[in-house]
C-alpha cells in the first residue's frame, strides 16, 4: 500500500481511529494522537472509497502524550486489542471521553450541558500497573505452524505472538506463548483461556478443556475415554466460579467459561457497585432486569429488594439462562423470563416497576425497545453500555419520549483500547 508523508493527524474517532483530511479526503488513522505529524502507510484506500484507512508508521511531531508502546504486537500492522497502547493513561481516557461526548452530539442529539463534565475513571489500581495485568479472559488462536496468536487487525491471517501484557499475571504464567506449547494441534485450533476468581486458570482448547503444559498430550487422552463410551461428542460444558464483593454482600457466581463475564478483574464488582448506586433499590421494590445474561446484577438487585420485592430478569442465551437459574436459586424474588428483549417483550411486563436495569450488546436496545421502556414510567433508567453510537441513540429516543439523562460516568474496562464502559442514568422529565 502507497504511504502518504508528514499527514496532520486531527481528533479522535470512534473506533480507535484519529481522522486526517489529506487533500480534501476523509483518513482514518490508527496508533496516532491528535496533532501529530506523521506518516500513514493505507490500508484500505482507493479512489471509489469514501474514506481511506491508514496506520502512522513514522512520527515526525509528537504529541506529549506519546509514550513507548506497552505492546508493539498490536501495534501498525500487527494483532488487534491494543490501538491505544502507545498514550498515557490519562490521555486514553481523555480520548475516550472526547469520543463519548462527540458521539453524543452528532448521534444523539444530546449536549447534557447540565452535567458535570464527562470523565472516564480508572479502576482500581489500573494507574499503578500502568493499566497492565487486567485482563483475566483471552481468546488465542493457532497459526499454520501451531504457534498461538491473534487474528492481524481487520484480517482472518494469524499473528503469532510472544507475549500477552495485558493479561493477569495468572495466564502470562502459563507462557502460552512459549516455542512448540501447541506442537501436535492443528492449525486454526481456538484456545480460550480464562482465570476467573474463585480457582484455577482454565484453557481450552475448540471447548475441550486441556493441560496448559500439555496441551496435545491431554487433548488425546480426553479422545481416547471418549472413544471407550458411544462415540465422539460434543465438548462438554465447562464452568467456572466467580467471586464479587459489593456492598449487598460477597456475590458468588457459577459461570460458562466461554460464556459471556466480563474481562477486567475489577469490572464486575464496579458494574454492580455503579448501578446499585444508581437504582437505589429498597426493600420491597420492583426492578426490571434487561439483557440479564448470568445475573451478575440480578442477584445483588434480588438481595437489595429483599423476598418482598421482586425482580424481572430477561435473558435468552441458552448458556447464561443455565447459569442464571443457578446463581439466582436462593432467590425467589427473581423471576427469570427466557426470552429476547424485544418491544413486545418490554410490553408483556407491565405493571409498576421502580426501576428498569438493561445491559444490551454494542448494537444496543434499539428505537422500539427504548420506546416501550417509556411506557413502563419506571422512576429510574439505568443504562449499562459498551458502545458509545448505540448509547447515543438509545438515550436520544428515551429523551424524545420525556425522559431526562440526570447522570452519565465512563469505565476505562479496557486500558489500551479504544473501548470504554458507559453507565447513564435517566428519570422521567415530569418527575
Amino acid at each position: 500500500m502507497d504511504v502518504l508523508s508528514r499527514v496532520t493527524v486531527g481528533p479522535p474517532a470512534h473506533g480507535g481511529h484519529c481522522v486526517a483530511r489529506v487533500e480534501g479526503r476523509v483518513v482514518f488513522v490508527r496508533h496516532a494522537a491528535p496533532g501529530e505529524v506523521v506518516d500513514v502507510r493505507l490500508t484500505d484506500a482507493g479512489e471509489g472509497r469514501r474514506f481511506w484507512r491508514g496506520d502512522a508508521v513514522a512520527v515526525h511531531e509528537p504529541s506529549p502524550d506519546r509514550v513507548p508502546s506497552r505492546w508493539p504486537e498490536a501495534g501498525p500492522g500487527g494483532v488487534g486489542g491494543g490501538e491505544l497502547a502507545h498514550l498515557t493513561l490519562p490521555a486514553q481516557r481523555q480520548w475516550k471521553a472526547e469520543v463519548v461526548r462527540d458521539t453524543l452530539r452528532r448521534i444523539g442529539h444530546l449536549e447534557l450541558t447540565h452535567l458535570a463534565p464527562f470523565t472516564v475513571h480508572p479502576l482500581g489500581d489500573d494507574d499503578a500497573g500502568d493499566g497492565l495485568g487486567t485482563r483475566t479472559r483471552i481468546d488465542l488462536v493457532l497459526d499454520g505452524e501451531s504457534r498461538a496468536g491473534m487474528f492481524r487487525y481487520r484480517t482472518h491471517d494469524v499473528v503469532p505472538l510472544g507475549e500477552m501484557p495485558l493479561a493477569v499475571p495468572a495466564v502470562t504464567e502459563l507462557e502460552l506463548f512459549a516455542p512448540g506449547r501447541w506442537e501436535g494441534l492443528r492449525p486454526g485450533t481456538r484456545i480460550d483461556v480464562v482465570a476467573p476468581s474463585g480457582g484455577p486458570v482454565v484453557v481450552l482448547c475448540d471447548g475441550r478443556p486441556v493441560d496448559p503444559q500439555h496441551p496435545a498430550r491431554s487433548l488425546r487422552a480426553s479422545g481416547e475415554r471418549r472413544g471407550r463410551g458411544r462415540g465422539r461428542s460434543a465438548p462438554a460444558r465447562v464452568a467456572v466460579h466467580e467471586q464479587v464483593p459489593s456492598s449487598v454482600g460477597d456475590l458468588a457466581y457459577r459461570v460458562d467459561a466461554t460464556g459471556f463475564w466480563q474481562v477486567h478483574r475489577d469490572a464486575p464488582a464496579t458494574l454492580v457497585e455503579a448501578v446499585l448506586a444508581a437504582v437505589r433499590p429498597e426493600r420491597g421494590q420492583r426492578v426490571v432486569d434487561l439483557y440479564s445474561g448470568a445475573g451478575l446484577f440480578t442477584l445483588p438487585l434480588a438481595r437489595a429488594v429483599g423476598e418482598e420485592g421482586r425482580v424481572d430478569a430477561v435473558e435468552l442465551n441458552e448458556r447464561a439462562v443455565k447459569d442464571a437459574r443457578r446463581n439466582l436459586h436462593a432467590q425467589p424474588q427473581a423471576v427469570l423470563h427466557v426470552a429476547g428483549v424485544t418491544a413486545p417483550v418490554v410490553d408483556g411486563l407491565a405493571g409498576p416497576a421502580d426501576a428498569v436495569v438493561l445491559d444490551p450488546p454494542r448494537s444496543g436496545a434499539g428505537t422500539d425497545v427504548m420506546t416501550s421502556l417509556t411506557r413502563l414510567r419506571p422512576r429510574r433508567l439505568v443504562y449499562v453500555a459498551c458502545d458509545p453510537a448505540a448509547l447515543a441513540r438509545d438515550l436520544g429516543t428515551a429523551v424524545e419520549h420525556g425522559y431526562d439523562v440526570v447522570s452519565l460516568t465512563g469505565y476505562d474496562l479496557f486500558p489500551h483500547t479504544h473501548h470504554v464502559e458507559c453507565v447513564a442514568v435517566l428519570e422521567p422529565r415530569d418527575g
